[in-house]
């Protein structure tokens, strides 16, 4: 199984653009060989169109923060993603090809200084995808968040096999149970009965993200 994490820095680019970006990021999401994409801050109404974009068969989503007057923050963003940048609102979300997802789990991992969430799909073949954004500029509450989302993703799968990827806001993220399948910088992918086989790659994304995204097979 192929697995994408990438923060889409709220649909911005880097240099800004000056325009909306939806169109570029399906695109290069659409253009990528992954069985399971795990985003992190993604405009919240951004999800479906990306998946129907990618070609993928289910795609949840679980709110993060700044989403207080969502349509509001919305009407600009949808304008001016520059101008509002990160008060445009954020989710994370999942996407899956070629399958249904059964399940699908939240776990709320800190209210502040901002709201963090980890949240899970379980695929047909049993395996748990958990997707997560730690908190950033702090260590000790990133690990704290990563803590968190690995227990709740262990309770979801009842010790089964489990991928926990996303921004883990530490460059050697550890988790109790799980081991390192592959990653780069801050974005990384672990496994609990699982493994990486091969390297982790960083796929070319141009100007879009402040991150690079990373793709790592995991068996």
């Amino acid at each position: 199984m192929h697995v994408l994490s990438w923060n889409l820095f709220h649909g911005r680019a880097v240099p800004p653009s000056g325009r909306p970006l939806l169109g570029d990021f399906a695109r290069a999401l659409a253009g990528w060989d992954w069985d399971v994409a795990l985003l992190q801050e993604v405009p919240p109404w951004w999800p479906p169109q990306l998946a129907r974009a990618a070609g993928a068969t289910a795609a949840r989503t679980a709110l993060t923060s700044r989403n207080t007057g969502l349509a509001a923050r919305r009407a600009v963003a949808v304008r001016a993603p520059d101008l509002i940048k990160s008060n445009g609102g954020g989710a994370n979300a999942i996407l899956v090809r070629d399958g249904p997802v059964l399940e699908h789990r939240r776990q709320t991992l800190r209210w502040w200084p901002e709201r963090r969430v980890a949240h899970g799909v379980r695929l047909a073949s049993g395996v748990w995808c958990v997707n997560l954004h730690a908190q950033v500029h702090s260590e000790a509450r990133a690990a704290a968040d990563i803590a968190r989302a690995a227990r709740a993703a262990l309770a979801w799968s009842s010790g089964g096999p489990v991928v926990l990827g996303g921004d883990f806001n530490v460059s050697a993220p550890k988790a109790a149970g799980f081991a390192a399948a592959g990653g780069r910088g801050v974005d990384h992918v672990l496994a609990h009965e699982l493994q990486g086989v091969g390297d982790a790659r960083r796929l070319d994304s141009g100007r879009l993200s402040d991150h690079r995204p990373v793709l790592v097979h995991v068996g």
